[in-house]
């Protein structure tokens, strides 16, 4: 089983209530410090963690949290400078690691990493940037709902729903291997029907509706799509409503590729901002839930439109009014995971959040393993794991590692090259591997490589 820690999360937001949940439910001992009072108190209502009241600047809030216990310390306020000296606090009590969450980009570079170290900084997680990212993959992949890219972009892992139609309704997943022998080009790793996720074996049959995530060879993602149904171009005309930091990083992200950006925000002084920083995207100043200034920006008109601000029902009341103008793909952010199942029922093709972001960042670092995602919806995570020489894995098939049900190996990268895994597949030291699983199986399998 995997060692229990006790771990101090600062900072009970979006961010850091979700990773406490996260932690939380892998049976480590948290622990959230807050200084709002409405914070705590949602924290308290809606999980069994203990909350401690007060800044995680003050060595007697973090004594309280029990400092001289912990084995991490993990920062993540929106202040960079409450999260920069939590971590030198825990440093000072003897704390292993600490994660902070850094948002000055001045900070996070190069020119920090003298500031970073001198404050016993570990890992440094930026889960605006790192949502920002994820968006932009989203946006090379059209119609897909998740986007991961591991081994170095080789392989992607594609969630969306199995389109009505799609070639791949009804077919066994035996019968989906019989079409693509010898050599396969993807692998179905998870299924999720009813709000229940599983790691499918060879019986399974495709229905539509399923929520599916794919495990893809890089040069065989088109192929992939169109099986699933979701075949398009590559949107050029992109609208970005909200303009906070997400938004910035995206549109400067979107800008470096060519692609023509309209962003929309309330404030009229963020605007002057955001037209001074960003060079060639059109600014326009006012609420995003505006129908009539959505219809004069032809919202309609645009391959995808992304909603960006703090506000979940502004996001799909948005979306929803770009979908009806004729936009082809509407995303929206999601800060309430309860309203997920409502994002689909009304026909919002994909979802965000910067929560699963700073999860990833933690998960990576607990588990050991090379790379590591997590999703919005289903308990599924996609690992990257690196077989180590002398592991039970050097040298074995994968058939004969035996392992748990719920973890599937589903990709090999070995020296610059990728292939789909089979029974028959041997491993060797320094392979990486992509694999689905459920959280409970996952450190069992990383014994096995090492």
């Amino acid at each position: 089983m995997m060692e229990t820690m006790h771990i101090i999360v600062i900072g009970a937001g979006e961010v850091g209530t979700h990773v406490a949940q996260r932690l939380g439910r892998d049976g480590h001992d948290v622990v959230v410090v807050e200084r709002s009072a409405k914070a705590r108190r949602k924290v308290e209502s809606e999980t069994a963690i203990q909350v401690v009241a007060g800044s995680g600047t003050h060595p007697s809030v973090l004594k309280a949290a029990g400092l001289s216990k912990a084995d991490m310390l993990i920062a993540v306020t929106t202040n960079d400078e409450v999260n920069l000296v939590a971590s030198k606090l825990a440093k000072q009590a003897g704390v292993e690691k600490t994660i902070i969450r850094v948002e000055s980009e001045e900070l996070r570079g190069r020119g920090g990493a003298a500031v970073r170290e001198a404050l016993g900084v570990d890992v440094v997680i930026d889960p605006d940037d790192e949502t920002a990212h994820e968006l932009l993959s989203l946006l090379e992949y059209p119609g897909a709902s998740e986007v991961v890219v591991m081994c170095h972009g080789e392989v992607v892992v594609l969630g969306s729903k199995l389109a009505e139609g799609a070639p791949l309704v009804g077919m066994q997943l035996s019968e989906v291997g019989a079409m693509f022998e010898p050599d396969w080009q993807f692998m179905v790793g998870a299924i999720t029907r009813s709000g229940k996720t599983v790691i499918p074996r060879s019986e399974h049959v495709l229905e539509a509706n399923d929520r599916l995530r794919m495990v893809v060879r890089r040069d065989a993602r088109r192929q992939v799509a169109t099986l699933l149904g979701l075949a398009r171009d590559l949107p050029r005309r992109i609208m970005l409503l909200g303009g906070g930091r997400t938004a910035l990083i995206l549109a400067r992200l979107l800008d470096d590729r060519g692609a023509e950006v309209v962003l929309i925000d309330r404030d009229a002084d963020r605007c002057d901002e955001l037209a001074e920083k960003l060079d060639n995207a059109l600014v326009l100043h006012g609420n995003i839930t505006d129908s009539e200034l959505l219809r004069d920006a032809n919202v309609g008109d645009f391959d995808v439109v992304i909603a960006l601000t703090g506000e979940d029902d502004a996001n799909i009341l948005a979306c929803l009014f770009a979908k009806s103008e004729g936009a082809e793909e509407t995303i929206s952010l999601a800060h309430r995971l309860e309203l997920l199942p409502l994002l689909h029922e009304v026909g919002i093709d994909a979802a965000t959040s910067p929560r699963t972001a700073a999860a990833n960042g933690v998960l990576r670092q607990l588990r050991d393993v090379a790379e590591i995602k997590t999703f919005l919806e289903g308990e599924a995570e996609v690992v990257e794991f690196e077989v180590k020489p002398g592991s039970a894995a050097d040298g074995q098939k994968v058939r004969d590692l035996h392992l748990d049900h719920d973890v599937l190996i589903g990709a090999v990268f070995r020296d610059g090259n990728v292939q789909i895994a089979r029974g028959r597949t041997t491993l060797r030291e320094r392979d990486h591997l992509v694999a689905i699983a459920m959280p409970g199986a996952i450190e069992e399998a990383a014994h096995v490589f090492g």
